[in-house]
């Protein structure tokens, strides 16, 4: 008969607490190892409206091979709480906090051998949500995640033994295949950005690569004091990923991917930053097999308007140029143009725009269209609503068709009209 053992819950958001419950009239799994806690990661997805945990895995396999059929979503409960990494002042907000269970969907092996538990997640559900926005500050941030796991069952080896883990320890680590992909770095003027290299990227006798710059909007930038995290950029929307899926790398033919993060937002600083995003364009070409004449840069919203001011700055550099709800007029109202007329005359760098009629946080007809109308030989693609997969987002998020190359004239989509974009 299994010695009974009492209940524990023990938590701590990413310092390595435990929690669990322990059943009585079941062996207990006895290897000291198991003794000091079971860990488990949190497995994160970057959907069109942003990040989510979609899963947990827990590290099972070192038990030896268990019968898949002992698992079942009532075996174990997921209860998550996210919470702000940063006081929220009086007044202010933060929007997708959440302390509540997560529904298991699945319970499955990975071919590791490890459970793996999937969690109900969809867009527009914030119950998995990795970020939060903090309203006064116009910022997303990466939120505090603290995830319980409680056995309710038992299940079984291979070898017909009964297990129930005395208590689960969570990773620091947020798992996240596509985001991990990109390696981080800090420029010599303390600006931070992410990197993606292609594969094969730097073997001897490979033709060299394009490269894609991501400028991300505004709630992705820094300007707290106490917070600038290099993961927003690449977290909040699939803007840079897109570029680095294997549908855009057979595209481009394998490319780079540069995402810098700015101290503040572009369009608060556009002529400082141009500078800094170019000391970064220079530091990446030196380092890779990168082809100058092949370098791209795209920006949604506050990246939207820092993509067109990149042209104007350096109306060479670029072989193409596509920015999404951009900012060209006064913003708020009532103030000069953040690019006059007469610099989107001169803009000489191949630009495709792209926005939503109902965007409601940027006029497009005052910024798309009429930059539009103004920039040489530009193309536009105009849409009525943001809608992916049944789910209508904000009319602002026009993004999310780029990355998911939809944008099409005449039978050519937007990506594979990059491609083709070579520098005169």
């Amino acid at each position: 008969m299994a010695t009974p053992l009492s209940r524990r819950t023990l938590l701590a958001a990413g310092t390595g607490a435990a929690a669990g419950l322990s059943l009585p009239g079941v062996a207990a799994y006895a290897d000291d190892r198991a003794t000091k806690g079971m860990r488990f990661t949190l497995d994160a997805q970057v959907l069109d409206g942003g990040e989510q945990v979609t899963s947990v895995t827990l590290d099972a396999a070192r038990l030896g091979p268990i019968d898949p059929a002992s698992l079942t979503t009532g075996t174990f409960t997921v209860h998550a709480k996210a919470t702000s990494p940063l006081p929220i002042a009086d007044g202010d907000a933060i929007f997708s906090e959440y302390d509540l269970d997560r529904t298991v969907t699945a319970a499955r092996l990975d071919r590791r051998g490890n459970i793996v538990l999937d969690l109900s997640h969809a867009e527009g559900q914030i119950s998995g949500s990795t970020l939060g926005y903090i309203a006064g500050r116009g910022r997303n941030v990466m939120l505090d995640l603290t995830y319980t796991i409680t056995q309710q069952a038992p299940f079984a080896l291979r070898d017909h033994r009964s297990i129930t883990i005395k208590d689960f320890v969570q990773s620091r680590r947020l798992s996240d295949p596509e985001v991990d992909a990109f390696s981080s770095h800090v420029s010599g003027s303390g600006m931070k950005y992410r990197l993606y290299s292609p594969a094969g990227a730097h073997s001897s006798g490979r033709s060299k690569r394009p490269l894609i710059v991501w400028l991300h909007g505004g709630g992705e930038g820094a300007s707290l004091p106490d917070y600038y995290d290099n993961e927003t950029t690449l977290r909040a929307n699939r803007g840079a990923l897109g570029f680095a899926t294997p549908e855009a790398q057979r595209i481009f033919g394998g490319a780079y991917v540069l995402a810098p993060q700015s101290t503040s937002a572009w369009m608060q600083d556009g002529p400082r930053f141009a500078p800094l995003i170019r000391e970064i364009i220079g530091d990446v070409v030196r380092g890779g097999r990168i082809d100058r004449d092949r370098i791209h840069v795209v920006g949604c919203s506050n990246g939207g308007y820092m993509s067109m001011k990149m042209t104007t700055v350096y109306p060479t550099l670029f072989a193409a140029s596509v920015p999404i709800c951009g900012v060209v007029g006064s913003f708020p109202p009532g103030g000069p143009p953040l690019i006059p007329d007469s610099e989107l005359a001169q803009i000489s760098t191949p630009s495709w725009l792209v926005t939503s009629r109902d965007d409601l946080t940027v006029d497009p007809q005052a910024n798309t269209v009429h930059a539009h109308e103004l920039i040489p030989g530009s193309l536009v693609t105009l849409y009525d609503h943001v809608v992916r997969n049944g789910h209508q987002f904000s009319g602002h998020w026009s993004w999310i068709y780029v990355a998911r190359n939809d944008p099409s004239i005449d039978g050519t989509h937007v990506w594979q009209w990059m491609a083709a974009q070579r520098r005169p």
